[in-house]
């Protein structure tokens, strides 16, 4: 806040924002997963509007969602590599006997289960669906 960068003190006010008003709609202390959580809610809000401002031809307010977007990625944690999520996939796949793109829910809970929270579930699927074929 004291580099007097506007974009990353708006993006941390309304992190913070955020973050309060799940503590008191919850009326505890939130845990880390949940702070994971709201992050992964508003980067997923970020890349939502900038498909939207690209679509609608909005250059200069995709590249400020952008930035945005970039402030919020530094806040999550480290994300597995994808040939670390191929692995587990192909692991699973073979030990659950999956056959056809029919098991693919059951797979991909049984990956996201196993992997936990840190890695992008739209990634996950790609690579499910790959496996699958």
């Amino acid at each position: 806040m004291k580099s007097g960068d506007n974009t990353v003190r708006g993006v941390l006010r309304m992190l913070f924002s955020d973050l309060k008003n799940v503590e008191i709609n919850e009326r505890k202390e939130i845990s880390d997963e949940k702070i994971i959580e709201i992050i992964k809610k508003n980067i997923k809000s970020r890349k939502d509007s900038v498909e939207q401002y690209t679509k609608g031809n909005r250059k200069d307010l995709a590249s400020q969602e952008e930035k945005e977007l970039e402030i919020l990625e530094k806040y999550m944690p480290e994300q597995m590599g994808e040939d670390e999520i191929r692995k587990i996939v192909v692991d699973i796949v073979s030990k659950s006997e999956a056959v056809s793109a029919s098991d693919f829910g059951r797979i991909m809970g049984a990956v996201m289960k196993e992997i936990g929270g840190n890695v992008d579930g739209n990634l996950v699927g790609g690579i499910v669906r790959e496996e699958l074929k």
